[in-house]
């Protein structure tokens, strides 16, 4: 994404549209403390546009981890599978919280490639979610 300018106006909408949470692990900018980037999900070193339906809130543990990519192996199948796109897809079809709250569950190859690929469940998110499962603050109500 260096080089690339989103105008502001797009970079609000994008926020807005998402109600301020990461789309990859639904990390809330409040909760987090600090706001989330705004992601290419087609990149534009791959020829992504910078328009409204192909960006998304990403936060920045997810946006380092994605990086480039857009798709990524099934830990289930093997199989290369195509990364979860926010701009048309559905979080609740393809993911799940554990019964805890504190960890994403991938229903569908997207969903467990995705998890993988992007770290879904790195320690510090599954740390950071306890705590805003313990005031009341997480799971995210979806939309």
């Amino acid at each position: 994404m260096a080089g690339v300018v989103i105008p502001a106006q797009l970079r609000e909408l994008v926020r807005q549209r998402a109600a301020f949470l990461c789309e990859y692990c639904r990390a809330s900018e409040w909760l987090a403390g600090q706001r989330s980037h705004i992601d290419h999900i087609l990149p534009d070193s791959k020829g992504g546009a910078t328009t409204a339906d192909n960006l998304c809130l990403a936060c920045a543990a997810c946006n380092g981890s994605k990086l480039d990519r857009t798709e990524a192996v099934d830990p289930s199948t093997g199989r290369i599978e195509p990364l979860f796109n926010p701009s048309r897809q559905r979080w609740q079809e393809h993911f799940t919280w554990s019964e805890d709250g504190t960890r994403i569950i991938g229903l569908t190859p997207c969903g467990r490639a995705t998890v993988e690929a992007l770290r879904l469940n790195r320690p510090l998110a599954v740390s950071a979610r306890a705590v805003w499962v313990s005031v009341g603050r997480h799971p995210p109500k979806e939309q």
